[in-house]
């Protein structure tokens, strides 16, 4: 049996260059390749992480002894990458947010990772949080009580530069407005601590920048659990960022999570003390936590432990973002369990998919 992995990135872009960072000190695992198809972005993360550079991923798969490639890669492309990577050779994958855009994809890729014999494995870092693990261990004890309301407010700013810095940005194809690109983490932290939904109700609207998709949203949801909800999301924000936060009314107190990355603990009634205990400091947006999740990828990897985040718990996320943009599209409540996709998110643009596929 290995004792260690053998890592390879593939898409080096700015998060690429996070989990380079977040993987130093960690034991059991060793970044050996950095795939990219424009050379230079390869070269420039090879050279920061210590491995070798690639613009093709399928050479590297030849020359490497690849166990495990963490995709970053635009999010409209995860399907057809990962498909060809575990047609090219069986390695495990680490798959950047979003999983997927289409739920049919993400099915059809555990379908063919189980005949392959290997995992996939989403990215949701955040709800490793020491703030987020506070507030769930509060709700799996019943500290807080049972959910009576449930809430993201996410209130950005991304001008028009930021949608047209690549093509993919902002499109239904490739990335999704706010809530898919920017807002994913807040509504899978939504989910992870309230419970599975049962019906929203959403109205999206681009109100800060021409882009497809939408840069605002709002919408109500009901939980199975009968507590109710709202995710209130916007990138019209202006001129900065305002606030990122989550917060829980039980029936036996309240908790917001708060900072850049819910990575504050800013009200915790049960115990207010235990506020400045479980907040962090983090150095940006993407915060700490991909550390966490590479710690637990390798032990379950090599010894069989759970996954940090098993792969149906990762697509229902990508469900109840699909169930969030039918009812904007179809203007009604829609059940979760519908399973129905979205008619635009994940649509395929053949000559935009091209831009990014060897």
């Amino acid at each position: 049996m290995k004792k260690s992995l053998n890592l390879a990135i593939v898409g080096c872009g700015r998060v690429a260059f996070h989990h380079a960072e977040m993987l130093k000190g960690v034991e059991g695992i060793k970044l050996a390749a950095s795939c990219d198809l424009i050379e230079e972005k390869a070269k420039s993360h090879a050279e920061k992480a210590g491995s070798r550079a690639y613009t093709n991923y399928r050479e590297m798969l030849k020359k490497e002894d690849i166990d495990i490639v963490t995709l970053a890669t635009p999010t409209g492309a995860h399907y057809e990458h990962v498909k060809d990577i575990l047609n090219q050779r069986p390695v495990h994958i680490l798959l950047e947010k979003p999983m997927v855009l289409r739920i049919a994809h993400g099915l059809e890729l555990k379908a063919l990772a189980q005949k392959k014999g290997i995992r996939i494995f989403p990215v949701y870092q955040n709800r490793f949080n020491k703030a987020v693990q506070r507030v769930k261990s509060a709700l799996v004890s019943g500290e807080l009580g049972d959910v009576v309301l449930g809430t993201v407010r996410v209130r950005w700013c991304r001008p028009q530069r930021y949608y047209n810095l690549a093509p993919w940005r902002g499109t239904f194809s490739m990335d999704g407005g706010a809530h898919v690109n920017q807002g994913i983490h807040y509504i899978d932290i939504l989910r992870y601590l309230a419970g599975e939904l049962e019906e929203v109700n959403s109205t999206f609207a681009q109100l800060g920048a021409k882009l497809e998709a939408e840069d605002t949203g709002v919408s109500i949801v009901k939980f199975r659990n009968g507590g109710l909800g709202q995710i209130e999301i916007t990138m019209a924000a202006r001129p900065d960022d305002f606030e990122a936060s989550v917060s829980i009314v039980g029936s036996k107190g309240l908790a917001v999570l708060g900072g850049i990355c819910t990575n504050k603990l800013e009200t915790f009634s049960p115990n207010p003390s235990d506020q400045a205990v479980y907040s962090e400091e983090v150095p940006m947006a993407y915060g700490v936590s991909h550390r966490r999740v590479y710690e637990m990828l390798i032990r379950s990897i090599l010894e069989g432990q759970p996954a940090p985040v098993e792969f149906d718990d990762g697509l229902n996320t990508i469900k109840l973002l699909h169930a969030l943009y039918r009812s904007n599209e179809e203007r009604r409540w829609v059940r979760l369990d519908e399973q129905a996709e979205s008619k635009r998110l994940g649509e395929r643009n053949d000559d935009l998919l091209a831009q990014y596929l060897l």
